[in-house]
């Protein structure tokens, strides 16, 4: 099997401190693949970065490219790798394939059955393929991965009540203030997850909305299809004395909301209660805003316990999911075998061709007295006795069955004809 390999960590090995300082935008995704794939060991490379994980999973050539990565990794990112390298995963092979499938398919979110891991993936793959990191093997690897997501979603229960980070930021947000009719929310931000949590604040009789967002027509265009008002990202710190609610999920790389403006605006509500979600990586909210009296944030890891209880519900639907990534795991594999059947028939047919040639031209040095035209069909005839004494071997090798170990008889087979030898000369 080629050496498939996959680094990375996430909400379960780090907290949203260190992930926040791993993750990679679009761009920053970009020159990392560009500088990467100049390295002689790595064949294929592609990094999928979002809030709750970083992962760089590639196709290895040699040994070492783990120590390459985490190099890089501290340098692209000014971290020590003592800071971050207790945190990492590293899987290989099958593990890798398995680990990746499991996160298409929304069985490794903190979010069980969450629907923007897929989109997340694909766009991750679709940044690879513009960087020219993605080929044969990714390729088909990803290309899996989306079936399978497919396959899961529509076959098992687990995306039933479709659920996010974005609805378990509401649900806390109900849980705090028990009745969501009579607040204002706020939502910073207004690309999809904001669009979600607009939809479960809704269904949740949220009394008013705000959006607010750096692009003051996409505020304007999601304020409109749900009765909301759209602020200018300008404005959002003197929205703070009137809404009650903040839900941040921007791209930006600083803080949007500082302890010293929470400070000053609660002076003018006359200290009402004000509740911030966090759902950005790297994060929105200045977390010293906690230090604040009547103030609460909560941050993407604050969320796992409103997420716990769903995960709950979904675990005989997660059997089933997980038997079909265990299915898609085994097929990919049975290709990747697959590949190896290729360049071992051909192996075949150039040796037995060249002994038939060697010895019907030695043959025929001997018998100048043939006329052309009975040395052409003496060599017809040596070629496909040839072609026919490996016909049931390469047969075998195209048709093992799949309850054999298609690698152990095309080695033996390697062996038996001294096909290495001959690659090697």
């Amino acid at each position: 099997m080629p050496n498939i390999i996959l680094i990375g960590i996430n909400h379960k090995t780090a907290p949203v401190a260190l992930r926040e300082k791993l993750s990679f935008s679009i761009e920053e995704t970009l020159a990392a693949l560009e500088t990467l794939k100049q390295h002689p060991g790595i064949k294929e490379i592609l990094i999928f970065s979002t809030c709750n994980r970083t992962e760089i999973l590639y196709v290895a050539s040699r040994s070492g490219t783990v120590d390459t990565l985490i190099t890089f990794l501290s340098g692209s990112k000014q971290i020590s790798p003592s800071e971050f390298v207790p945190a990492l995963y590293i899987l290989r092979k099958e593990e890798a394939i398995h680990h990746l499938f499991r996160v298409a398919a929304s069985l490794d979110s903190m979010m069980v059955g969450e629907p923007q891991i897929l989109g997340q993936i694909k766009l991750a793959y679709r940044t690879a393929v513009k960087a020219g990191t993605s080929k044969v093997l990714l390729n088909r690897m990803m290309h899996k991965s989306f079936s399978l997501a497919k396959k899961v979603r529509k076959e098992t229960g687990i995306g039933d009540n479709a659920v996010s980070i974005s609805y378990a930021a509401i649900e806390l947000a109900n849980k705090i203030f028990s009745d969501l009719s009579t607040k204002t929310v706020m939502l910073l931000g207004a690309g999809e997850m904001a669009e979600l949590a607009v939809e479960h604040l809704i269904s949740h009789n949220v009394g008013q909305i705000r959006v607010s967002n750096r692009t003051f027509e996409n505020a304007v265009a999601l304020a409109e299809r749900f009765n909301g008002r759209a602020l200018g990202f300008e404005e959002r710190v003197d929205a703070l004395t009137e809404v009650d609610i903040i839900i941040s999920s921007t791209g930006a790389t600083d803080y949007v909301i500082t302890a010293d403006q929470v400070k000053k605006a609660m002076k003018k509500r006359k200290y009402r209660t004000l509740f911030f979600i966090d759902i950005a990586v790297p994060r929105d909210i200045d977390p010293k805003i906690n230090q604040l009296s009547n103030v609460y944030v909560y941050d993407i890891d604050d969320l796992k316990t409103v997420v716990a209880s769903n995960i709950q519900q979904r675990e005989q639907e997660t059997v089933k999911a997980e038997r079909f990534v265990s299915e898609a795991v085994i097929k990919f594999r049975q290709w990747l075998d697959s590949l190896a059947i290729v360049p071992t028939i051909k192996a075949l047919n150039e040796k037995m061709t060249g002994i038939v040639e060697m010895e019907c031209d030695k043959t025929l040095s001997h018998l100048s007295h043939l006329a052309e035209p009975d040395k052409d069909a003496i060599r017809r005839m040596t070629q496909a006795i040839a072609t026919r004494a490996i016909h049931d071997p390469i047969m075998f090798l195209k048709h093992t069955g799949g309850h054999r170990d298609d690698s152990l008889y095309l080695n033996v087979a390697r062996q038996l004809f001294n096909l290495d030898m001959l690659e090697n000369q």
